[in-house]
């Protein structure tokens, strides 16, 4: 098999790695560090203005007609604020500084919305991207309300103004979501030769966010490399997520097969947008919780591989 053939069929997987292995390189290799210390956030610079492409290039194959809510969505809704909350009074009533560390890591991967990006792996497994794409409009809103009110509980300490920080969520939501949504309603409505070659390719989206995945997971490593905690709890801080990936995704599943969207619903509520997580949780609460979210990061996106393979295979998804 060759090397091309090999990348088509385990893209993700080929993305963390790359992304983790030249971080490595640039990071412990005394001769390149000063390189990587410039293009470490040139390369981060990069990354929404290709998420916003990405998203651009997939809301182009939406049906405006089709964009409205369905009841699954709030039922997940729900089942997130529910799941959130009841770690929240795990992590009031924990006092172990270890523990309460791997307690606000579930928190994180929980409580964080649903990932921009998520559309592009949806229409991949061939799931409604439309269905998807207001389910995290609304998860995002949402999380915009729930974080504000929870994150104080988790860290009394914090300085979170209630206001600011829903209107700090709201604007990342405008710029990452509405607008490309926007534009790409007016290409389908103006211009429609452009339009038409968007709809008509499969796979820009996916590698381009690939590229964005490759850029994320060397800012993942990055954090495990500084983080400043024991090798266990290091450990179960990158390990736990993968149940938490699980468990959501199952979930996810499971309420969205009665109406027929089990794909799209796995996907709303197992791929989450942990850069957001990161940067609440550097801003906010403990740093070293955000290796949990990176953790989270690699496990969703293995995940993902191994559905986008079996899909590749046998052409559907069985679970």
């Amino acid at each position: 098999m060759g090397i091309i053939q090999l990348f088509k069929k385990w893209s993700l997987l080929f993305a963390i790695a790359v992304g983790m292995t030249v971080y490595c390189v640039f990071r412990f290799i005394t001769p390149l560090q000063g390189i990587g210390s410039v293009a470490g956030p040139i390369l981060q610079s990069l990354m929404p203005w290709c998420l916003f492409l990405i998203l651009y290039v997939t809301f182009c194959k939406i049906e405006v007609k089709e964009l409205r809510p369905r009841t699954w969505h709030f039922i997940l809704q729900g089942i997130r604020i529910a799941l959130s909350g009841l770690l929240v009074l795990v992590i009031m009533h924990t006092t172990n500084p270890d523990a309460r560390l791997l307690w606000e890591g579930c928190f994180l991967c929980v409580i964080c919305p649903t990932a921009a990006a998520a559309a592009v792996i949806t229409e991949k497994l061939g799931g409604s991207i439309t269905s998807l794409t207001i389910y995290t409009i609304i998860a995002n809103c949402v999380t915009s309300i729930i974080i504000p009110l929870f994150f104080p509980l988790v860290e009394p300490s914090a300085n979170i103004p209630f206001l600011s920080m829903s209107l700090m969520i709201l604007k990342r939501v405008f710029t990452v979501l509405v607008m490309p949504l926007m534009l790409a309603f007016i290409t389908r409505r103006y211009l429609h030769q452009l339009s038409d070659s968007i709809r008509a390719s499969k796979n820009i989206g996916y590698y381009l966010w690939c590229f964005n995945l490759t850029i994320v997971s060397g800012v993942t490593m990055h954090n495990i490399v500084e983080s400043n905690v024991s090798g266990v709890i290091l450990a179960l801080l990158l390990i736990i997520p993968l149940f938490v990936s699980v468990f959501q995704f199952s979930i996810g599943k499971a309420v969205g097969y009665p109406f027929g969207d089990s794909i799209t619903a796995g996907q709303a509520l197992g791929q989450k947008n942990t850069i957001v997580g990161i940067w609440l949780t550097i801003t906010f609460l403990n740093p070293l919780v955000a290796i949990a979210a990176g953790g989270y990061l690699v496990w969703q996106n293995i995940i993902n591989a191994v559905q986008i393979r079996y899909k590749e295979k046998y052409g559907y998804i069985k679970w």
